[in-house]
Formats: structure tokens, sequence, C-alpha cells
């Protein structure tokens, strides 16, 4: 019994690693519960597809300031060498 509670609080404590809110970590513990893990994957499937575009997004904005910099910079060169 001691090993199902872990077992469960591990799950858990992934999906709260993961990024989950409660309301999603909820809903996946309900299969758990149930003995559905297999009822989780669309959930979780959906949380990585939003997790990986929020990856996209913040790879999309660092190259954003990569080119200003490059840009600033270059232009502070020209300014020296004229």
């Amino acid at each position: 019994m001691a090993e199902a509670i872990e077992a469960y609080e591990k799950i858990r404590q992934n999906l709260i690693d993961a990024g989950c809110d409660f309301q999603t970590t909820d809903l996946c513990m309900t299969f758990v519960e149930k003995g559905e893990l297999l009822g989780m994957l669309p959930i979780l499937t959906r949380h990585r597809i939003d997790l990986l575009d929020s990856v996209h997004k913040g790879q999309k904005q660092i190259d954003c300031l990569d080119y200003l910099i490059y840009q600033i910079k270059r232009h502070n060169d020209r300014k020296g060498i004229s």
C-alpha cells in the first residue's frame, strides 16, 4: 500500500514539475486513481505541444534580440572606423 501511495505521489510531482496546472494535474490524477493511465495521454500530449510552442516562441524572441545586438555592434564598429 505504501508503494502505491509513493507511486501516486511521484506521478503527481512529475506532473507539477512538468508545468501542469492544478486542473490538468487533477484531471490526470483522476485517471491514475481509476487505473486508466492511457486516458492521460491526450492531455499530456497537448501539454507537451503547448510547451514546445512556448520554446519555439522563446527561440524566435532570442533570435530577434541576437539580430538587434548584432546590428547595434555593427553600427558602433562602423562609427568608430569613420
